[in-house]
């Protein structure tokens, strides 16, 4: 396929979206919204000296925006947890491990035993609300501290189709489309089936739906044009809040 014949809202998708390019949007929009994780990371390493963290659905590129002096000051070591078959290599890389597995089933760790843990773009795509309740309550349940960011639902650009007020549609309209069109990061579906799949394999949030899955949580804004642009729940034990320890 060349150039010329890529879907104009394809090459708009790539060229925001493309996060080898430091300068592209998306990784400066990425590179501004880690502030309030970094600082988790700080206050995990205070108390514990090191600092164990779960990046769910994580990639190795995500983290090339964190400086690797700031992740071997604070003596981090990152697990990625994605599906089976998502992402290669399988094998330790220095600080990151890989690790196969479902956001929704976070047996393999007990309760409380993530220093951080770090979900980006992931909650949209995990299924329905039961599944959404899921993974929510396996975050909190193994997580002193947490950092989940999501599209916000009502920003008016779907973030994975690039379309203006695509999420606001009827799905049936939305299945029809896909069905029709190439359109961001989504290819045009071969079927109706497929069309469907493609269509529910994102799920908007808004913030009462975010606040009522993460409860307790403060809910950040990061903002676009004055806009807000997506969500980050941003959580951790109380007894572990510095606002709420006594001085004495």
């Amino acid at each position: 396929m060349t150039a010329n014949s890529v879907p104009p809202l394809t090459r708009l998708a790539r060229r925001l979206a493309d996060y080898r390019n430091p300068r592209s949007l998306g990784s400066r929009l990425r590179a501004r919204r880690i502030g309030p994780l970094l600082r988790l990371i700080e206050e995990a390493f205070a108390e514990h000296g090191e600092v164990h963290l779960l990046d769910v659905g994580g990639t190795l590129r995500y983290w090339t925006i964190v400086p690797d002096e700031f992740l071997a000051r604070h003596r981090v070591s990152i697990t990625l947890l994605n599906l089976p078959g998502r992402i290669r290599p399988l094998a330790a890389s220095g600080r990151f491990r890989f690790v196969e597995g479902d956001g929704c089933d976070l047996s393999a760790w007990t309760d409380q035993s993530i220093h951080v843990l770090h979900a980006n773009s992931v909650l949209e795509h995990v299924g329905d609300h039961q599944r959404m309740q899921r993974f929510a309550g396996e975050i909190r349940r193994v997580a002193q501290r947490y950092f989940v960011q999501t599209p916000n639902a009502w920003f008016p650009i779907e973030p994975h189709c690039m379309t203006p007020f695509f999420h606001w549609l009827p799905h049936a309209l939305r299945v029809r489309l896909v069905r029709q069109f190439r359109l961001g990061h989504w290819r045009r579906a071969a079927s109706l089936d497929e069309a469907r799949r493609i269509v529910d394999s994102a799920r908007l949030l808004d913030r009462r739906t975010l606040k009522g899955l993460f409860p307790g949580a403060a809910i950040l804004d990061e903002r676009l044009f004055g806009l807000s642009k997506s969500l980050i729940a941003l959580g951790q034990r109380p007894d572990r809040d510095p606002q709420r320890t006594s001085p004495c």
